[in-house]
């Protein structure tokens, strides 16, 4: 009979699966929802300067933000704030004026009575979460809330970068024009027109990613851009009709 060392502590092998559990890394438990906590909007415009690259100040910030809503993406293990959108509806404002398109856009032809819009904005995405899963809980909670009030149009300002000069955003621009335009009776004019060229390249390629999402769900550019010089952007103004939504993206309108 062989005697066990009593002075050598008994090891057991480790499985592979402890191993990993120990070195895998913490899951985000992401979670969206509607804030008015003032931190935590802080927190937010935070987000929102360091996407869009605003420089001269640490936080981007406007007089709308005091009379929209505020749509968060949450990492909870974190506690950061991850994804953004903001929201303002026809419920929230007196007169179509007041919507934030309308501060670069002659918007009124495309605004109906009897109508019930939701115009969202500023939505950014933390470069270090763009798997899709963000965007995607933002658009559910869009689709939520669009249901539960009735909203019949969605709308907003989608920005094309124009840090090349503009070659790539005119670019755009000509190809949305051929492709995407709204019909005439239904085109807003800006305050400021970005400069029209042709010019050959495919804009196609150049379409920012918001925007593509935009066009696939079924979006519409209401006319040509504003010269945004603050942001340095062209911004086109979108329009989506509940009733337009493309079948691949009503689960996050149901």
């Amino acid at each position: 009979m062989t005697m066990q060392n009593l002075s050598q502590p008994q090891t057991r092998p480790v499985s592979m699966q402890v191993i990993e559990s120990l070195t895998k890394p913490l899951e985000s438990k992401l979670i969206a929802c509607f804030s008015q906590d003032a931190s935590e909007i802080r927190r937010a415009q935070l987000l929102r300067a360091r996407v869009f690259n605003i420089t001269n100040t640490r936080l981007d910030k406007d007089p709308f933000d005091d009379i929209c809503l505020h749509l968060l993406v949450k990492d909870n293990l974190s506690n950061n704030i991850v994804g953004y959108s903001r929201i303002l509806t026809s419920d929230l404002i007196s007169t179509a004026a007041e919507f934030y398109s309308a501060s670069e856009f002659h918007i009124d032809s495309i605004i109906q009575e009897n109508q019930r819009y939701m115009e969202i904005g500023r939505t950014c995405v933390d470069p270090n979460y763009r798997s899709g899963a963000v965007i995607g809980l933002l658009w559910s909670k869009i689709g939520q809330y669009m249901n539960e009030h009735k909203i019949d149009y969605l709308m907003g300002c989608a920005s094309i970068s124009m840090l090349d000069g503009g070659v790539k955003a005119i670019s755009v621009l000509n190809y949305l024009r051929q492709h995407h335009f709204t019909s005439n009776e239904l085109r807003v004019f800006p305050k400021i027109p970005l400069p029209q060229f042709e010019i050959d390249i495919d804009g196609k390629q150049y379409i920012p990613a918001l925007l593509k999402t935009y066009l696939r769900m079924g979006a519409k550019v209401c006319g040509e851009a504003f010269l945004d010089r603050d942001f340095n952007v062209a911004d086109v103004v979108i329009l989506l009709a509940k009733k337009d939504i493309k079948a691949r993206y009503l689960r996050h309108f149901c």
